[in-house]
């Protein structure tokens, strides 16, 4: 249910903070007003001491990277107290006749500490542009040592039969490189692998690659082929290669029966530490200071995570989507209120009618809705950021 509905075309009421509730050891709600440059608007606030041994977060996800599903339904699947949504994604493909978005995340993935994903080319992301000096292989997440950290997580792999080497161009991905050669394994899901060979590295809207080929690998062997990416669900120990351009040409030289040996990871950079849970976005917040380049023209409902104390106190913040305050923020707004609530470090997810926080109400057994989706009801998305609290 939506929590709050009195909200909606109502006047924005006094801004009143430290009267948060506690939803679950380690976990606290409160809403509050927001002055902006157009107009109050309305914030839900999620506070998690990770300091609390009882507390972790995950990747919510509907079981497969090209799928989507309310954040309500994913939180309370896999046991959540609270949540919010997560990365920007595939949603349309209107300048690709015949081809069906895929739904999956632009930047990487990863969720109870196994990679599920690695990032789409920088040309190929949907969502605003990015600020200077980032890419969509920046990540949020939190490492096997219980800390929040902004970083990036880079693909690392390679396909390797007698015949050579080459590098991978993609995992799990709903868009290669140009001439590269991309993974998807039984993570990705049953939806057609097609719109990865579409666009290009600089141009999401270009014409799908008329040089395309595909080769399925299961435990190491090649055992069919095909001139054009399929679809359907990949079994378990199998691994579809899709190739474009100067990689369909490479696949085009394997035989049925020939070996083959599919390597990748994602590499933490900066930091080295490994993720426990990490999904893209954007920063906007580094050191305490805004990020320069910020946009401040464009206000929207949005969705963002802060991290304080030394990646040991996490801001989980939504915005509402009531008539009353849907003007919303800017991205440097958002940034400022980022650090005056606290962070250190900030980091944006998808907006607008993706915009979710939910949590649970004392004594109940499944979460609500406490923000107004924009679209008025909540739309599936591919991910989302769960909070889990034990007893």
């Amino acid at each position: 249910m939506l929590a709050g509905a009195a909200l909606t075309g109502a006047a924005p009421a006094a801004a009143v903070r430290g009267a948060g509730t506690d939803v679950a050891p380690g976990v606290t709600y409160e809403e509050f007003d927001v002055p902006a440059a157009k107009g109050v608007t309305h914030a839900h606030l999620l506070t998690v001491d990770l300091r609390d041994p009882r507390v972790r977060l995950d990747l919510l996800y509907p079981g497969a990277v090209a799928a989507r599903a309310p954040v309500s339904r994913m939180a309370d699947t896999a046991g959540a107290v609270a949540g919010v949504n997560g990365d920007f994604f595939n949603i349309s493909e209107a300048q690709h006749p015949g081809v069906a978005a895929t739904g999956a995340t632009v930047g990487p993935a990863i969720a109870h500490g196994r990679v599920l994903k690695a990032a789409v080319p920088d040309g190929q992301r949907f969502g605003p542009a990015l600020p200077p000096g980032t890419t969509t292989e920046d990540v949020f997440g939190v490492g096997v040592d219980r800390r929040a950290r902004l970083g990036r997580l880079r693909l690392d792999g390679s396909v390797s039969t007698p015949g050579g080497r080459l590098p991978l161009g993609g995992l799990n991905q709903y868009a290669l490189p140009t001439d590269s050669v991309g993974a998807f394994t039984d993570r990705w899901g049953s939806v057609s692998r097609v719109r990865a060979t579409c666009g290009t590295n600089t141009d999401r809207a270009a014409a799908c690659s008329t040089d395309t080929y595909e080769v399925t690998v299961r435990h190491g062997r090649v055992v069919a082929a095909s001139d054009k990416p399929g679809s359907g669900p990949v079994a378990a120990g199998t691994t579809v290669l899709v190739g474009r351009e100067a990689g369909a040409q490479w696949l085009r030289k394997l035989s049925t029966g020939e070996r083959v040996a599919v390597r990748h990871r994602l590499v933490a950079f900066a930091s080295g530490v490994p993720y426990r849970f990490a999904l893209g976005g954007y920063p906007v917040l580094r050191a305490g200071q805004p990020l320069p380049g910020l946009d401040r023209g464009t206000s929207a409902v949005r969705t963002a995570v802060g991290i304080a104390d030394g990646g040991r106190r996490l801001l989980l913040f939504a915005l509402d989507g009531a008539p009353a305050y849907r003007s919303g923020l800017t991205i440097a707004e958002v940034a400022d209120e980022m650090r005056a609530l606290g962070s250190v470090d900030a980091f944006s997810l998808d907006g607008g009618g993706s915009t979710e926080l939910v949590a649970r109400e004392p004594g109940a057994a499944a979460v609500s809705v406490r923000n107004h989706p924009s679209g008025g009801a909540e739309r599936p998305v591919p991910n989302g950021i769960g909070i889990f609290s034990a007893p």
